[in-house]
């Protein structure tokens, strides 16, 4: 009996150290995506302005603006 008591305390003690393992890989996880989104929606409000501005200026500025947004979202998804 005792040594059923201490194969199945050996056994939880390795699926809890996996299922630490696991939620530590899932909160990496989740800041990068966190900070993914964030330059995303940085670059979303960075386009949404110059798309006004390019409506009351009739200029094409916003276009110059886009090619150089676009690597750094880019560089991001690439993570």
């Amino acid at each position: 009996m005792k040594k059923q008591l201490q194969q199945r305390l050996q056994s939880l003690k390795a699926e809890f150290e996996a299922g630490q393992k696991m939620l530590a890989d899932l909160e990496s996880q989740q800041l990068k995506v966190r900070e993914t989104l964030l330059r995303i929606s940085g670059a979303i409000q960075v386009l949404e302005e110059e798309l006004v501005k390019a409506d009351s200026e009739a200029n094409g500025s916003s276009s110059e603006l886009l090619n150089s947004i676009e690597p750094l979202v880019e560089m991001n998804d690439s993570r």
